[in-house]
């Protein structure tokens, strides 16, 4: 029987890259493992955003650096890993969180622009981070990456035809590319987060906050937080049998 993991220092010696860490999901799961011991790289669009979390972890103790990065830049999300490797010394650990929401409009009229930044961002930009983290991973011993999906990922969703497209297609990704380096030390999984109540839904009026509660079961909406410690689980040791998976954290959402 092995001992209970000690969670302050489950990561102590790994360096993780958080993608979208200015805020929300992304930022509590950089702070998760800063907890656990691990140097963190807090890459987003909001440079200044990602260095205030930066240096408010680096006050508290923790190993940790802002990177810009757009991951609709495939040189972009390439000098964001290097800068990270630079900086910290390795890559073991990766999240890739960035992401928008898009318009909600029908698909006859979703606008096409607003289709390709979707896409773009929250599938493309998965795509760029995966071809620049795999490989410094593998340069550092091996690791795990989680890419975020979403319930949209495994249901649909009036309106959001990017958005529903771009996360399905995370799935997709995720268990194409856990096959392939399975054997070659690196574990790929995704997270399947329901509504979570975070910054994206600041514009949420009282009664589009009700809707939103009521897909769930669990009668609320999920906290940052929550998702924070599924990460952490897929991202440490404890997960070391779990591949090419999505762990839904959706207060049952999906179940449905």
């Amino acid at each position: 029987m092995q001992p209970a993991p000690d969670y302050a220092t489950e990561f102590a010696g790994r360096v993780a890259l958080v993608t979208g860490a200015a805020s929300g999901i992304g930022l509590a799961i950089a702070r998760r493992l800063a907890a656990g011991g691990a140097a963190v790289s807090l890459a987003d669009l909001d440079e200044d955003g990602a260095q205030r979390a930066a240096d408010q972890l680096t006050e508290q103790g923790a190993r940790a650096v802002a990177v810009a990065l757009d991951v609709t830049d495939p040189a972009s999300v390439e000098a964001a890993v290097q800068s990270t490797a630079d900086r910290l010394g390795a890559l073991h650990l990766a999240v890739n969180n960035a992401g928008i929401g898009g318009p909600v409009e029908p698909t006859a009229t979703y606008p096409p622009d607003a289709w390709h930044r979707v896409i773009a961002t929250n599938l493309d930009g998965v795509f760029h981070s995966l071809r620049h983290e795999l490989p410094a991973i593998l340069a550092s011993g091996g690791g795990a990456i989680v890419n975020m999906a979403s319930s949209c990922a495994v249901n649909g969703f009036a309106g959001v035809a990017a958005y529903a497209a771009a996360k399905h297609g995370v799935i997709g990704l995720t268990k194409t590319a856990s096959l392939e380096y399975a054997a070659r030390g690196v574990r790929i999984n995704a997270i399947v987060p329901g509504f979570i109540d975070t910054p994206l839904l600041a514009d949420a009026d009282e009664n589009q906050r009700k809707r939103l509660i009521r897909l769930h079961p669990a009668g609320r909406l999920g906290l940052p937080e929550e998702v924070a410690e599924t990460a952490a689980f897929l991202l440490s040791d404890r997960a070391s049998f779990t591949h090419g998976s999505a762990h839904h954290v959706d207060g049952a959402y999906a179940a449905q």
